[in-house]
Parts: structure tokens; sequence; C-alpha cells
């Protein structure tokens, strides 16, 4: 192999990045399941539930795929998608928030959106009848697809009646579904490589890249993470430090594998970048699933990297600094001084919750809490600020606020 290929830049798309890790979860979950019911290991099913939830819930903030079939990514079909999300990570944060809630919607996303989906496939003019006619490649997508909708709909019969079978059969099911969707995942790599299609957005549609909805997920986290520890410091309500991490490590490893942003910058989307990114989500899935297992280890590194990630962002900052002219300083626009300020507040709120992992007491409880909604909102201004940015250069024809943001 070409060694210098190996660091070229990947063309995963986002569908094949979300299927990928997917796939990976269900593996892993599978796996666990089977010295789970040995009594091996406990076993955290809300960190399971919250963890799908947020998956369903990335794929409708950043490509309006629902459980139920595609739509135009709407205002209301986002707020759909936050609010999935953020049921989601509550179920994971705390035991029992919502009771049977999140079973009942995992429930309706594998039974009926998995029939739905089947359905689709078959009656659709444009998917079995045309793939078949394609053949090649397409023939697999049409095992896989089957397969994945088949297992889904079995999955939630489970989820219905979970005496129905014993652990290590589910496990079996499970791991069924999970390869499923990895040999989806790696077929769909295959035909959107060799048929590549311009993707156009709908009319009507909101405009929201990759990376500005895994801000906008970002904060929607923090947020809902700094709120609940307020409570959680008071002593009134329970609460999974191990999923937190869990949920944490998964978003790092999205953001990773789908456009290269890692917590210590902005990479090629590489082969290491991606493996790396993998072997994250594996660490923050075992983390939601099982308890405690692997909180040191991983608040050792979501610490670390909280500090170099926001030492390394104000290092490059006062670097450009120091070597732009007087002159220079004086033309910078208001609005890039505004998100200048506050991407120096974030990497501050960065370092602050990064030494707090590392140094116990450091910081009070609710202190944290209040540093990570900040943390939030101060996210949410900045995807205001982007936005902005977009809006003006779109009309000066200048280079994206997404290449100003990573720089």
């Amino acid at each position: 192999m070409n060694l210098t290929k190996v660091f070229d830049e990947s063309e995963l798309s986002l569908e094949v990045v979300i299927l990928m890790i997917a796939g990976l979860i269900l593996l892993i979950t599978g796996i666990l399941l089977f010295p789970v019911a040995t009594g091996g290991l406990s076993y955290y099913e809300n960190g399971l539930y919250g963890l799908l939830l947020v998956m369903f819930s990335l794929q409708i903030i950043s490509m309006g795929k629902t459980p139920f079939g595609d739509l135009k990514r709407s205002k209301l079909v986002l707020l759909a998608g936050l609010v999935v999300g953020g049921i989601g990570i509550i179920t994971c944060f705390v035991p029992d928030a919502f009771n049977d809630i999140p079973r009942f919607l995992l429930f309706l996303f594998f039974g009926p959106g998995g029939a739905l989906l089947l359905l689709q496939m078959i009656l659709s003019k444009d998917k079995l009848k045309a793939w078949f006619e394609y053949g090649g490649i397409f023939k697999h997508l049409i095992a896989g697809c089957t397969v994945a909708y088949v297992s889904s709909i079995l999955i939630s019969i489970l989820l219905w009646n979970q005496s129905l079978l014993s652990v290590q059969m589910t496990a079996i099911f499970v791991l069924i579904y999970g390869a499923a969707i990895a040999y989806l995942s790696f077929v769909l790599r295959k035909i959107y490589s060799t048929y590549p299609q311009e993707q156009k957005r709908k009319d009507g549609e909101v405009e929201l890249p990759i990376d500005r909805a895994m801000i906008l997920f970002t904060s929607v986290f923090m947020i809902i993470l700094g709120v609940l520890l307020i409570p959680v410091n008071l002593g009134l309500l329970p609460f999974s430090g191990s999923a937190q991490l869990g949920l944490l490590m998964m978003i790092f490893a999205i953001q990773m594998i789908a456009s290269g942003s890692t917590p210590i910058g902005v990479f090629p989307r590489s082969l290491p970048v991606i493996l790396i990114g993998f072997v994250f989500a594996a660490l923050g899935t075992v983390s939601c699933i099982i308890p405690e297992v692997l909180v040191y280890p991983l608040t050792v590194l979501v610490g670390v990297l909280n500090i170099l990630g926001g030492a390394i962002s104000i290092g490059k900052f006062l670097g450009r600094r120091v070597s732009s002219t007087d002159q220079q300083k004086g033309k910078i626009p208001k609005i890039l001084v505004k998100l200048n300020v506050s991407q120096l507040i974030l990497n501050v709120l960065a370092i602050a919750f990064g030494l707090s992992m590392l140094i116990s007491h450091l910081l009070p409880g609710l202190v944290i809490g209040v540093v990570l909604a900040a943390n939030g909102v101060v996210l949410l201004y900045l995807l205001y600020i982007l936005f902005i940015i977009d809006r003006i250069q779109k009309e000066m024809g200048t280079e994206s606020s997404l290449e100003i943001y990573q720089s």
C-alpha cells in the first residue's frame, strides 16, 4: 500500500459514517450481551436506548433521514430531531428518567419504521425494481436493505416483549442486525464512490452542513448536561457518569469521521483519523452500556483532550495576533471580532472543564454545571455568528465561514 494514500482525504459520506457507527454500536452490544447474560458484566439498558436515540437524532438533524423515510429538512423536522436527541441524552444521563418512553420510541422507530421502509423499497419505482435492473452492486443493496429492515422489525418485537427470548438469543439477533447495518454501509460507500451524484438541497430545506449540525447538537448536549448537573449535585437526581463520558466520546467520534474535526484541531479525514474515530466510538459505546468500567481512563482522556484543544486554539489565536500588523488589527470586521471572542470563551471553558475532570474538587459540582451550560449557550451564539458570516460572504463571494472558523 502506498503510504501517501493512507493520509489522503476520505470520501465517506455522512450517511455512510452514521450507518458504520450504528453498526458498530449494535455489534459491540451483541458481543457484550453474552457476558451480561452470565452475570460477568453489569448492563445499563438506558445507556443503550439513549445512545440509539441520539444516533436517530443525528440522522434526522443532519440529513432529514427519519426512521419512517426521507423528509425535507424543514425547521419542524430539525426540531423533532432535537427533541429525540434531547430525550436520548437525558435517558443516558438519568436512569429511568422517562420510564418506558425511550423503549416505546425505539419500538416505533424499529418496528413500524422498519416495516414502512421495507414497503417503500418494494413499492417505489426508483428502488427495488430499478435496483434489479441496474444489477451488480445494487443487488447487494437489495440484500442489505432487506436484511436490515426485517431485522429491525424483529428487534422491535423483542423491545415490546423483552422476555420473548433469552439474553443469548437476543444477542444473536442484535449481532445479525449490526452486521446487516455494517454491510449496508459498505455497499452504500461503494455505490456513492462509483456513482457520485451531486446532493442538491430541496426547495425550502434548512441549509445545515455537517459541521453546523454537530455544533447544534453539541450545544444542546452541553446545555442539557450542565442543567442536569445542578440537581444532581444537590442530590435530587441520580446520574450516570459513565454514560456522560460515553456520549462525549461518541460526539468526538462522529465529528472526526464525518468532518475530520478532532478535539485538538481539524485534520484531513485520512485513514488514521477515521480509525481513531472508530476507536472513540467503540469506547463510547462500551462506556454507555457497561457502567463504570471505563470511567477513569475516559475521564483522563476527555480532560486531557479538552485542555489540549483549548490551549492549542488559544495559542494559534495569539500567534495570529502577534504576526498581524497594527493596520491589519484595525481592519478586522466587528462580526469576526465577535467570532474570535466566542471562540476564546469556548476555549477557556474547555480548559476549565478539562482541569475539573483531572483535578478532583477543583471546581464545585454546581460550578461545573454552569460552565457546561455556558459552553452550550456560547456554541449556539457561535452558530448564529457563522450563519451571519455565511450570508455576508455569499454576497461578497469570499471564503466560507467554516474555513475562517477552522483557522
